[in-house]
């Protein structure tokens, strides 16, 4: 009984401990706005192909948005350059479906 016991009690405590790390990952979607128009990003797509959160994220998650340094720090790049950088890197990188033209992105 006290094995059983015990047993559920860890259960419990890898499923709770699973729900807050996907509870936790931030929205399914965003919508980054751009003057060739938005970009409608698939979050929780992109986190089920790349699951290291630095790759994008490389000044942690709780960040409060990539413009904060990239557009506002004159000692970081611009934001643009970044996004274009990263991701037509990683798109050209997976092939297949993963756009790598203006309007593959951009909606206007």
């Amino acid at each position: 009984m006290k094995k059983m016991l015990v047993l559920m009690v860890v259960a419990a405590l890898v499923a709770g401990s699973a729900f807050v790390a996907l509870a936790d990952n931030g929205p399914a979607e965003i919508s980054l706005s751009a003057k060739m128009g938005n970009i409608a990003f698939t979050h929780e797509k992109h986190q089920g192909i790349e699951a290291d959160c630095t790759v994008c994220h490389h000044n942690g998650v709780e960040e409060p948005n990539c413009h904060s340094c990239h557009g506002g720090n004159a000692d970081a790049p611009a934001a643009k350059k970044v996004f274009h950088k990263l991701c037509k890197d990683c798109h050209k990188e997976a092939g297949g479906n993963a756009p790598v033209k203006c309007k593959g992105c951009h909606v206007k």
